[in-house]
């Protein structure tokens, strides 16, 4: 795999209620908040946030952990024989010798190696951080930056009937996609998702946010591209919090195209529709 094996490790969001969104997270999607340095950092078994004060909904960075330093330095070279500029980063969620790059959109994207952590105590629903999907205007370059440079494979595409590509489902590993991006009118985060793992986890969540008085505000369903069983609901910024299980895994096979189309999204009712 060209992109390292990487993962996505952490994201970095904006909110004009730091505290607040910090709260939410922690409460329901069981992390454990820490304000430190102008910022707050959430943290639980495989999943690592990052909040500070800025617009709702905005996305400040995401970042990708390569699966060891010579699949790093493999992305490094990367990035620099396409024309990123990758910078040195100094990400404390990372070791030193992180560096960090911008996407045709303005998102910066920082890669670095995961420090070791101790697995936390307590009981925690399982739900590693698993993928980020962007907004954008633009899916061919979104798909030229991190497939063409970056290295990261795409899975499947969905067209419109002109054959304008709509969504564009990318892996940095063997999981259908860890990136996504949506055709919108707007640029930034369309949602980020937890992979819960199996459906009887769903089941779980769905209880957890249940006993948070929180209802869904999409599924249970399954999506056609990636296979898997998935729920939404909303945190108080309005960004979009997806729970997904039973995600495909792709050795090797060739892109597939879906039509942009309801039952694409949602094999089994109503979907979402960006655009």
């Amino acid at each position: 795999m060209s992109a390292g094996g990487a993962y996505l490790h952490h994201i970095h969001i904006g909110s004009p209620d730091p505290a607040r969104l910090a709260a939410f997270y922690a409460d329901h999607m069981q992390m454990v908040a820490e304000e430190k340095d102008g910022a707050w950092h959430l943290a639980g078994p495989d999943r690592r946030l990052r909040i500070s004060e800025g617009p709702a909904k905005s996305l400040l960075q995401a970042g990708f952990a390569a699966e060891s330093a010579a699949a790093l330095d493999a992305l490094r070279e990367r990035a620099e024989a396409g024309g990123c500029g990758p910078e040195a980063a100094d990400e404390p969620l990372f070791r030193e010798g992180a560096f960090a790059v911008t996407d045709p959109d303005g998102n910066r994207v920082v890669f670095g190696l995961s420090h070791r952590e101790p697995a936390p105590e307590g009981h925690f629903i399982h739900g590693p951080l698993q993928h980020l999907t962007l907004a954008t205007k633009d899916v061919e370059a979104i798909e030229g930056f991190y497939g063409g440079i970056l290295g990261f494979e795409v899975s499947d595409r969905v067209l419109k009937d002109s054959g304008e590509v709509a969504t564009c489902f990318l892996r940095s590993n063997h999981e259908h996609h860890t990136l996504a991006c949506f055709k919108q009118d707007r640029t930034g985060m369309d949602h980020h998702s937890y992979e819960a793992g199996q459906w009887d986890t769903i089941r779980d969540w769905s209880d957890h946010f249940a006993g948070k008085g929180t209802t869904l505000m999409w599924g249970p369903g399954r999506h056609g591209p990636g296979n898997n069983l998935f729920i939404f609901i909303k945190d108080p910024d309005e960004n979009w919090i997806e729970v997904s299980a039973e995600l495909e895994v792709i050795h090797d096979r060739p892109v597939k195209d879906w039509p942009h189309a309801e039952r694409t999204l949602n094999l089994w009712g109503r979907a979402i529709m960006r655009s």
